[in-house]
């Protein structure tokens, strides 16, 4: 599991650096609205209220969501403090993030 934490978190890194993603509740829904979001990470920790709000705006516009990692570890991925939502906005980023969560083969693994 920490291996594949560490690869999601090395791929949100690089997409934050490549201004794929967006971050924070508010950014993260206009985001959605203007459909310009591939797939969403939700921290474990986040509120209750937020976890259902997102999950429901997701599932509504079809878009992939996850509730993976915590706070602070997607937080110090992306390199911002106290962000409990992330909205990726490039879709080979959002394919590879959502493999490695999903289980599935890693990138650059046979």
């Amino acid at each position: 599991m920490l291996v594949n934490q560490n690869k999601v978190n090395g791929l949100l890194g690089l997409a934050s650096k490549a201004g794929k993603i967006v971050c924070g509740a508010d950014a993260t829904e206009e985001a959605i609205f203007k459909r310009k979001v591939f797939s969403i990470i939700i921290a474990e920790d986040a509120s209750i209220n937020t976890k259902e709000k997102f999950q429901k705006i997701a599932n509504e516009s079809r878009i992939t969501c996850f509730v993976y990692g915590n706070i602070e570890q997607n937080s110090k991925a992306i390199g911002k403090k106290n962000k409990a939502v992330i909205a990726i906005k490039d879709k080979n980023f959002s394919e590879a993030i959502c493999q490695i969560i999903s289980g599935g083969e890693a990138i650059g693994q046979n």
